[in-house]
């Protein structure tokens, strides 16, 4: 997903970096809470990634079908493999297109992923306005069996 013209090494290192990023900020932020707080403090990168993925990923989606026409945008339950599929392009195209050109590739994954592992960020922000507008054309919702 994240590779690009074949360049298997590099996807697997920008990979490794973030979860070792990941794990960085995490412990940090375990040793600078309080005693009685640390045990709310997930260090394990591999849990925080799937959390991550988990809340970026949509339950239901939009297909555009011509009835009449005109083009209606009819919501749609996505499939497993879809809605993972979904998730991970959103977060790789919001660090290739964040404003901050500097910052290398890992550092803004492992932000990114951080902000999803709380439910912030732009790409779960990007999930609930597809669920708004699913909900908004849910009145078309009967032209999904055509």
């Amino acid at each position: 997903m994240m590779m690009k013209e074949g360049n298997k090494n590099l996807s697997r290192s920008i990979m490794t970096q973030t979860l070792e990023t990941i794990k960085r900020k995490q412990v940090e932020k375990y040793h600078s809470t309080p005693v009685g707080e640390q045990g709310s403090i997930e260090c394990n990168p591999y849990m925080i990634f799937h959390q991550a993925l988990e809340n970026c990923k949509p339950v239901i989606g939009l297909t555009s079908i011509q009835r009449g026409g005109k083009s209606y945008q009819v919501p749609t339950p996505l499939t497993e493999n879809r809605r993972r599929f979904l998730a991970m392009k959103w977060l790789i195209t919001e660090c290739r297109e964040s404003k901050h050109r500097r910052t290398r590739m890992y550092e803004k994954l492992s932000q990114e992923l951080l902000a999803a592992f709380n439910n912030e960020g732009n790409v779960v922000k990007k999930k609930r306005e597809l669920h708004k507008m699913a909900e908004a054309n849910r009145a078309f919702a009967h032209y999904r069996w055509w």
